[in-house]
């Protein structure tokens, strides 16, 4: 069974690759990018190189690419190529508009891309099932209704920026293209994404909380966030890689939209007090000026940015997320022995 992947070579991509071909020895994979693989992917994909085939083209332009997918006898597709324009993280960055630099090409990429992986799926009856990665970002900043209770895919959809906007149209599409061709299909929604092979690339450079703690303390340098009490629904790659796996394998999909996510609040905080349990002697310091190294609006805690509720993809694959603290401290683990030993290599 061969599954193409298309943004393959990314953060939360590469991972969904990784963990796939890790599955089974017979499993093979195919990656659709729009350049080569990077030195970190090639490290990461080493030991599986052999059953992955990289494939080297614009995701709007089928013809740079269509022929070389159609004899690797493709059965399930995950489209993730995307262009994620988020500024925040440090107070520099939080004055950025990322948007605003190249706004057409977020919409040609992000929807486009879409229809074009969507003709070719549709003319290839070998592929039976395909996911959209989407994301939280298509929700209101707001909701829902009920204090306390976790955002619901039904509802509260009501996207502000142009990804959001891009995201949302493409699940539209997506279900159109089920109805009209009986194409399987579902979009995840994903939360706030950190863990392994989180990186900057040329389509992403933003970097969640859960990722500048973890570097910041196994660098030993001070974390100066502007609040403690910052928050959001944040989830490994790794659980994401999984609970995408298990949309694709499984038998049946009761819904058109599943929400990826912790289903729990966690804040800034919380992920300082957890690194601290890996560094002892850990520096903290809130820092509510231009210093701060982390910066995050305390006052985002619901709709998007807060949690979202997980029974959908619960009930039809039994997946569920690793403990919050775990997974963090495995991805500090995952650093250390990755990251570090890049570094080593090329010092």
């Amino acid at each position: 069974m061969t599954l193409l992947v298309t943004g393959g070579g990314g953060f939360v991509m590469s991972v969904v690759v990784g963990e796939w071909l890790a599955r089974d020895p017979a499993n093979k994979a195919a990656i659709l990018d729009r350049g080569p693989l990077d030195a970190a992917a090639e490290r990461y994909f080493a030991p599986v190189r052999e059953r992955l085939t990289v494939i080297e083209g614009d995701v709007c332009r089928a013809e740079t690419w269509a022929s070389a997918l159609d004899g690797l006898d493709i059965t399930a597709v995950v489209h993730g190529a995307t262009v994620t324009p988020i500024s925040r993280g440090s107070a520099a960055e939080a004055r950025r508009q990322p948007e605003a630099e190249d706004p057409a090409r977020i919409v040609e990429v992000n929807l486009m891309g879409t229809v074009r992986v969507l003709e070719w799926a549709r003319g290839n009856p070998a592929v039976r099932r395909f996911v959209y990665v989407s994301s939280g970002s298509v929700y209101r900043h707001h909701g829902p209704d009920w204090q306390g209770e976790p955002l619901p895919e039904d509802g509260y959809v009501a996207p502000l920026t142009l990804y959001g906007i891009a995201k949302h149209a493409s699940e539209m599409v997506v279900n159109r293209y089920a109805d009209l061709f009986g194409l399987p299909a579902a979009s995840v929604r994903l939360s706030s994404i950190y863990g392994p092979m989180d990186r900057v690339t040329a389509s992403r450079s933003f970097r969640h909380v859960p990722n500048r703690v973890a570097h910041l303390a196994l660098a030993g340098e001070e974390i100066r966030p502007n609040s403690l009490d910052s928050a959001g629904d944040y989830l490994s790659s790794v659980d994401v890689a999984a609970a995408i796996l298990g949309l694709i394998e499984a038998p049946a999909l009761r819904y058109r939209h599943y929400n990826v996510a912790s289903g729990a609040i966690t804040t800034s905080g919380d992920f300082i007090r957890w690194a601290a349990e890996k560094v002892p002697g850990l520096r903290c310091r809130v820092t509510p000026d231009a210093s701060a190294n982390i910066v995050q609006d305390p006052a985002l805690r619901d709709g998007m940015w807060g949690a979202y509720d997980t029974a959908r993809i619960e009930r039809d694959t039994g997946w569920r997320p690793r403990p919050l603290r775990e997974a963090f401290h495995a991805y500090m683990d995952w650093i250390l022995a990755h990251e570090s030993a890049a570094a080593d290599g090329q010092a």
